[in-house]
């Protein structure tokens, strides 16, 4: 059964920062784009970074130079090193994994709604809150 867990959300104050994990089980991680997503409160969820099986990565211009995401594909884990908190950053985030051509395309021409939707396999979320 495809599993995905996420943990290291918490509170944490403006500037501060967190680590998120996703470990993954199953048969989805090796070939899968792995991806951060988030969703604040009264607001639809948005991709924020992605990293292919191959280690490309690339991020939404609002966490730009403030975020990283890394993955360990003998762990099947993957990560999202957040620095510089800012209060809009407070949302669940959700670890999700996806392939395929339609998905490689979307995020290429940085379509980053219509990319969000493709991803196939979803954790459970964990809530990040930064308080100003």
């Amino acid at each position: 059964q495809v599993q995905l867990v996420e943990s290291g959300g918490g509170l944490v104050q403006a500037g501060g920062s967190l680590r998120l994990s996703c470990a993954a089980s199953g048969n989805i991680f090796g070939p899968n784009t792995m991806g951060w997503h988030r969703q604040a409160p009264g607001k639809q969820r948005e991709l924020v970074a992605f990293i292919t099986s191959g280690g490309y990565s690339n991020y939404v211009d609002s966490v730009k130079g403030r975020f990283t995401i890394s993955r360990d594909n003998a762990k099947r884990m993957v990560y999202l090193q957040m620095n510089s908190l800012k209060p809009e950053d407070t949302a669940v985030y959700y670890c999700a994994g996806g392939r395929g051509e339609e998905l490689n395309v979307l995020l290429h021409l940085r379509l980053w709604m219509l990319a969000d939707a493709q991803f196939d396999y979803w954790g459970q979320g964990t809530l990040v809150t930064v308080s100003a």
